[in-house]
């Protein structure tokens, strides 16, 4: 069973600079270790100021892989595309981030979300070791409905075992997600939870009897325990 550690931000302002601070701390301490760190990022509007903060911090980051937990599959400058906001944040040019090495999610590029899929795994495989591979920060959002990832209740993805990606469909569009399994490799993992409109997708992420089916953000059990920040108004905390 996944243990949670909660901490909870004053404001949206505080919840970035938490946010910030702890991807971080993460890539030191993997830097420490190794001569590279591999980092898996949320897309969503949430972790955009994160982010932003982020690139400002003058990390070693020409030895940081970045890849997005998922992406919709659409164009890389199309509005609701995860990396575009990859690249108006933490990748900005002229920011200390901008020298991170950003992995792209194959996606219309090729003729079908599955070829994109079957892509994305060669990616995150030939940058990360282990089976599953292993990465040094899994950072998550949350979505109302207990989501992850693109791990969408009531699809397939969510229980796709035997693949490191797989393909999430929610909201009108195919998405390229990493899979459970993947998800719960990783050496730390932080969820970032904003609104008040995540209250309840939060506390049923934090009960213990939650089933997976109705919120897939449980499929994630790492061996260590998982950091949610969130804020106030998610939280429900005075």
């Amino acid at each position: 069973m996944s243990t949670y550690q909660l901490v909870c931000a004053r404001d949206s302002q505080d919840l970035a600079r938490r946010a910030a601070e702890t991807i971080a701390s993460a890539i030191d301490l993997a830097l420490d270790q190794r001569d590279r760190a591999q980092i898996a990022l949320s897309g969503g509007n949430t972790p955009a100021q994160a982010y932003a903060l982020l690139a400002q911090q003058h990390l070693p980051w020409d030895r940081v892989d970045v890849v997005l937990g998922d992406e919709r599959w659409v164009s890389p400058d199309d509005p609701s595309s995860n990396v575009r906001m990859l690249k108006d944040t933490l990748l900005a040019p002229g920011t200390p981030g901008a020298h991170a090495r950003l992995h792209v999610v194959p996606t219309v590029q090729l003729p079908t979300p599955e070829e994109s899929a079957d892509a994305f795994a060669n990616v995150v495989t030939n940058i990360c070791g282990g089976s599953p591979p292993v990465f040094d920060l899994m950072f998550l959002g949350l979505g109302e409905d207990g989501h992850t990832a693109s791990l969408f209740p009531g699809t397939d993805a969510p229980r796709v075992s035997d693949r490191w990606t797989t393909i999430g469909r929610g909201k009108g569009l195919d998405r390229i997600t990493l899979t459970a399994p993947v998800l719960s490799a990783a050496k730390q993992v932080v969820f970032l939870v904003s609104g008040e409109g995540k209250r309840e997708a939060l506390r049923r992420l934090l009960d213990p009897q939650e089933s997976p089916d109705r919120t897939p953000a449980k499929l994630v059990k790492p061996s260590a325990p998982i950091l949610v920040l969130a804020d106030r108004a998610a939280s429900a905390e005075p």
